[in-house]
């Protein structure tokens, strides 16, 4: 049997082959500001946000004291004054300033753009911003501090 009569027999066309990657890449990776990524993965594409800190790293050492926080891949983590760990996007919901700042002493996150609030859980304390920022799930087992969605 020869290659296109193979397709034939199946129903499908040679040009419907060649044309299958094309069709497959029209969807369109829309940027949502409480979901980095537009696809979840804070850095881009279509992958789910699941990634681990260790917290023996320099490069994490802020989230080693209460009030502390890092910013990685768009995602702000904080310690805060009672010792929880918070992990929120951290481009505003207002007009996507990236990135917010942690202020412990307040027990907020604060877009120093415009001056939106948000509380700990991401909602909105102040705006001009409405929506809240996405919050995702954190897991600390040992001295690795997990944060997914």
């Amino acid at each position: 049997m020869k290659r296109n009569e193979f397709f034939s027999a199946i129903g499908i066309s040679a040009g419907m082959i060649f044309m299958a990657p094309v069709l497959s890449s029209c969807s369109k990776d829309i940027t949502d500001p409480t979901n980095p990524g537009g696809g979840g993965n804070p850095g881009g594409g279509t992958g789910a946000v699941d990634f681990t800190l260790d917290l023996t790293s320099p490069t994490y050492a802020a989230l080693n004291n209460n009030g502390g926080s890092i910013v990685k891949d768009n995602i702000i983590v904080a310690r805060t004054a009672a010792g929880t760990f918070v992990a929120l996007t951290s481009i505003c919901s207002h007009q996507q300033y990236n990135p917010i700042a942690f202020e412990s002493a307040n027990n907020r996150f604060h877009c120093p753009n415009h001056g939106s609030n948000f509380g700990l859980d991401g909602a909105v304390i102040n705006g001009p911003a409405t929506s809240a920022l996405k919050k995702y799930n954190v897991q600390l087992t040992g001295t690795n501090l997990r944060i997914y969605a």
